[in-house]
């Protein structure tokens, strides 16, 4: 697996570092793209993982940094889900430009959600997989329950997430109640895996019934059973899900003669 790292403007202005993993070969059989969950960032161990299985598959993925987060500049508080929805469109906009227009769009937990609703303007995106994602973007309200009151009242607070210190502003909560990801799902119009564990404690599985409920077929769900949310419990999880992904997504792929199955 070769590497290659580049920068591109984010949503806020800002440069984003990606990270663009490629078969030793140099043939690409099609691009992803992968968007981290809530704060954790592109070299999140079992993204490496997952990167690895896909890429020995002949994918090329590209994973990166919000804004804010990892090697990437800007502030986080000034971030929200519509700018990470803008900033996965820019990640495959990069890709189309400088390499290929990605057929494939993958989210674990709130970039997943996230990935549901960039797909909407990515005409080259024949398949979308979410990894222990929400339905809602008000899901993730829950991670910093008792500092909203201090939220709404002064403007933003400190809050801790994954055991770190976050500022949460109130533009933050203004901007997921103008998303309803759900409404949007009946007309993907995309070929979509659900991956979830039923052990999942931070993103309960009812979430996963409710996308994979909403959305049109092709539609598929794989159990994760005894996973952790992160992937982390167990290293075989990771690649389990790497290597599901990239057998599945092969029937999507821009040249299968099964794509046009995807109208569906």
């Amino acid at each position: 697996m070769k590497t290659e790292r580049f920068t591109f403007p984010g949503a806020l202005g800002h440069d984003l570092a990606g990270r663009l993993d490629l078969p030793d070969n140099g043939e690409v059989l099609d691009y992803v793209v992968f968007a981290h969950g809530f704060t954790i960032g592109k070299n999140f161990k079992p993204l490496q993982t997952i990167a690895k299985a896909l890429v020995e598959q002949g994918y090329g993925m590209l994973r990166f940094d919000f804004t804010g987060l990892g090697d990437s500049g800007g502030d986080f508080s000034d971030t929200n889900f519509s700018t990470n929805v803008s900033e996965i469109q820019a990640a495959a906009g990069y890709l189309a430009d400088h390499y290929g227009a990605p057929g494939l769009l993958v989210g674990h937990s709130f970039g997943g959600t996230a990935a549901l609703k960039a797909a909407e303007s990515l005409p080259s995106v024949t398949a979308v997989a979410t990894i222990g994602s929400p339905c809602s973007t008000s899901h993730i309200v829950h991670n910093f329950a008792d500092k909203l009151e201090e939220i709404i009242e002064s403007g933003q607070a400190e809050v801790m997430l994954a055991g770190r210190p976050f500022v949460i502003k109130n533009q933050f909560l203004d901007d997921i109640k103008k998303h309803d990801v759900a409404e949007g799902l009946a007309d993907l119009n995309r070929a979509l895996l659900v991956f979830h564990s039923p052990q999942d404690r931070v993103v309960n599985i009812d979430n996963a019934s409710h996308i994979f409920r909403y959305a049109k077929h092709p539609k598929s769900f794989v159990s994760l059973d005894g996973a952790d949310h992160l992937l982390l419990k167990n290293d075989d999880d990771a690649d389990y899900v790497g290597r599901v992904l990239a057998a599945w997504a092969l029937r999507y792929d821009r040249g299968s003669p099964d794509r046009d199955s995807t109208s569906a």
